[in-house]
């Protein structure tokens, strides 16, 4: 019953305490702290708690969802007081014997790495929920809505499957409700995905929209693409590079120089229809 997200983090988890292991037996306390630091307020905090939200609803639900993200949620908090305890050693004991019902931390075995293989589609589909979340969000502050406020949408993929749970999951923690028949897109927003998918959403904002901070925003986006054009053209308009660069190197170049010519018709196109 392991969505992405849950794989995600437990892989990390696996990652963080073998690397906190090492950097202890080091004496490297300080890289130590730090690396655990950002694991618990980057990646479990700001994106899984997030992400557990929308498995676990505030009403309904699949009870093995509820059930499976409770568990992950008491392994990584477990693991991470342990790993935690040897530099706040008050507050992990406090936390971890309400937690767990153990007897003292100070006695419990140190974390080991589990026996899972690592997922590195899961990475990515996480990487990917979190570029498409951001973009939402930069639009949301640019048009000045409220965290709060649910605005219609629609999201849409080039490629179905697995990505329709990750649309769900974008909707969700941006405040992105369904269209009703009365929906009409004022503004739109398209992001290419790590695997290529490109993802449109279309939000109908009639009456709260600020179309000079939107226009704003796509000449923005458009300057950059055209840079990119400028970028790459300098690139591969050199004899010198093409022949020395790696294939791969030179395709991958090519690829975004593509990409930055769909973005600029797309965003003229946006401008346009703003203007009219």
């Amino acid at each position: 019953a392991l969505t992405p997200a849950d794989r995600w983090i437990l892989d990390r988890l696996d990652e963080v305490i073998v690397q906190t292991t090492g950097l202890l037996e080091d004496f490297q306390f300080g890289k130590a702290a730090e690396g655990l630091y950002h694991f618990a307020w980057d990646e479990l905090c700001d994106w899984y708690l997030e992400l557990a939200k929308v498995q676990i609803p505030v009403t309904g639900g699949d009870p093995v969802r509820i059930a499976s993200t409770q568990q992950v949620l008491g392994t990584v908090l477990d693991n991470l007081f342990r790993l935690l305890h040897p530099f706040v050693p008050y507050v992990t004991e406090t936390l971890w014997t309400s937690l767990t019902g153990g007897e003292s931390l100070v006695i419990a075995a140190w974390p080991q790495r589990s026996d899972r293989s690592c997922d590195p589609g899961a990475a990515t589909w996480v990487a990917d929920a979190q570029a498409l979340v951001t973009e939402i969000r930069r639009f949301r502050a640019d048009q000045s809505l409220a965290p709060s406020r649910k605005v219609p949408a629609t999201l849409t993929a080039t490629a179905a499957g697995t990505t329709e749970a990750l649309l769900t999951t974008a909707a969700a923690l941006t405040r992105l409700e369904s269209a009703d028949d009365s929906f009409a897109a004022t503004a739109e927003i398209q992001l290419a995905l790590s695997t290529g998918v490109v993802v449109t959403v279309r939000v109908d904002t009639s009456g709260t929209i600020d179309t000079a901070a939107e226009k704003a925003r796509l000449r923005k986006d458009l300057a950059a693409a055209q840079k990119e054009i400028a970028d790459t053209a300098k690139k591969l308009g050199n004899p010198e590079f093409v022949g020395r660069a790696p294939a791969a190197v030179v395709d991958k170049i090519r690829a975004r120089a593509a990409k930055a010519v769909a973005d600029v018709d797309s965003l003229t196109t946006r401008l346009a229809a703003l203007d009219r």
